[in-house]
């Protein structure tokens, strides 16, 4: 239940981030998730896309530093307390979080959640055990 993620390293300069997406565009790569992390002088731009494989090719073709990893996605429940539950259930079983982003896909009314947990196996076994929707690639990638 791991979704593949793009971490790509740029130039924190004008127009890196249209070149980037220009060469998904191109490609016809649909951009799913989009964080961005910085520097004063690079970033580290994070995507979740509709086909990660294919993305990595083309971008590394076009002389893009990237790398696929795997996050998990999870869909909290539209509640106060939901990321807290979240944040405890991997907390008490000594999961750390290493960074965190959300998303929202079209025609869904509640974003998904994406972690990079130091444990993905574990993570997701403890948060299905605790009730959280996990969510599949196919809901991601549409596919």
């Amino acid at each position: 239940m791991q979704i593949k993620q793009l971490s790509i390293f740029i130039e924190n300069k004008k127009g890196t981030l249209a070149g980037l997406t220009g060469t998904l565009m191109k490609n016809s790569l649909d951009i799913r998730a989009i964080a961005v992390f910085d520097t004063n002088e690079f970033g580290i731009v994070r995507l979740v896309v509709d086909d990660p494989e294919k993305a990595l090719d083309v971008l590394k073709k076009d002389g893009f530093i990237a790398k696929v990893s795997k996050v998990i996605a999870v869909e909290p429940e539209d509640k106060p307390g939901s990321l807290n539950e979240i944040f405890r259930i991997l907390g008490e079983n000594d999961i750390n979080i290493e960074y965190i982003y959300s998303f929202v896909m079209r025609k869904r009314e509640m974003p998904f959640i994406v972690f990079k947990v130091d444990d993905q196996e574990k993570a997701v076994s403890v948060l299905v055990d605790g009730g959280i929707n996990v969510v599949n690639k196919e809901e991601v990638y549409g596919k």
